[in-house]
């Protein structure tokens, strides 16, 4: 078999043949086996979409690019992977599951494909299918930090947090200057299984990356007061609070602060103005009747543990205050 040797005057005999003729099949087929230049074109006009976040444009040009006269040429792996992440910019989850999912009909080993859908499982909360792809990932390249980091955060989500720092340890080796929401994570398995001192020890380290994260001075104080470090603890929880003042959660959490360092005047009185500005938190309530109960207030306790039960009977916080209110009739 002979095969074309692409000198200078074939390339421009070729050029004049598309341009006269439209004939010379390398050209039609795409020079050296690249896509055809109108196809080039057009990927790059949906890319450019994208990434002027024009993601309606972009699915409409992609799907138009990939679908176009059954084409199957034009079912290559970038343009399916931009038309799943398009569709994940608009929120239609489904869409860009359905997407990747096809994609990997024919790509079945393409590892940004599996990457992106098991990411997005994970998103979703199906766990389980998240792990499957990660696994396909890492068989094939054991050194993928996407699919680390991603089979990580999948074991701490089940709960397995020593098997979660197994793929933390991994993805810390590969990638020591790591973004410090993993070491974040990384410290929660520790706080999760009692390890306050590791967790604490790793926390510090996230902060010291990015000290404007709230969840990060949450997981600082819940690892102070495990070590019994109340006023460390108490300053985290401020900071967090000052940061994101709108969060309920760590409001909450510092009226708990409060309380375990045995300040129950200065408990009760955040609690009550909490209850006064959220009404409808059972977990506020339940913390003024508690405060109020070690300042001797029952009236007042009582009055509030039924407050606290009558909002939601059949919650765990509602079901506590009941059981507290039978024990002090």
């Amino acid at each position: 078999m002979r095969y074309p040797i692409y000198s200078k005057n074939n390339v421009w005999g070729c050029i004049l043949s598309v341009l006269l003729l439209g004939g010379c099949s390398s050209f039609q087929n795409g020079f050296l086996g690249f896509a055809p230049f109108g196809d080039k074109q057009e990927y790059i006009r949906a890319r450019n979409s994208y990434n002027a976040q024009k993601y309606n444009e972009a699915v409409r040009e992609l799907t138009q690019y990939i679908y176009k006269a059954g084409n199957v040429k034009r079912r290559e792996a970038r343009a399916y992977r931009l038309l799943g992440m398009s569709y994940e910019q608009l929120n239609q989850l489904d869409k860009a599951l359905e997407t990747y999912l096809e994609a990997l009909e024919f790509h079945p080993h393409n590892i940004p494909l599996l990457t992106s859908a098991a990411a997005l499982y994970q998103r979703t909360g199906l766990i389980d299918k998240s792990q499957l792809l990660y696994d396909r990932v890492l068989k094939q390249d054991p050194t993928n930090l996407n699919a680390l980091a991603g089979q990580a955060e999948n074991y701490r989500t089940f709960g397995f947090f020593s098997k979660a720092r197994q793929y933390y340890d991994a993805y810390f080796r590969l990638n020591p200057g790591a973004s410090p929401q993993y070491r974040a994570q990384y410290a929660s398995t520790f706080l999760n299984q009692g390890n306050f001192e590791q967790a604490f020890i790793h926390i510090t380290m996230a902060l010291a990356q990015d000290p404007q994260q709230p969840d990060y001075w949450l997981i600082s104080a819940k690892a102070s007061f495990g070590l019994d470090r109340f006023e460390d603890a108490l300053a985290a929880i401020n900071t967090a609070v000052n940061l994101a003042p709108q969060r309920t959660d760590l409001q909450l959490y510092k009226i708990i602060g409060i309380y375990q360092t045995k300040h129950y005047r200065q408990a009760a009185q955040a609690a009550k103005e909490f209850t006064q500005k959220y009404p409808s938190s059972q977990l506020g309530w339940l913390l003024l009747a508690l405060s109020e109960q070690e300042l001797n207030q029952q009236a007042a306790s009582r009055k509030h543990l039924r407050k606290a039960t009558e909002l939601d009977p059949a919650s765990f916080t509602g079901q506590v205050a009941h059981q507290l209110l039978q024990v002090r009739k």
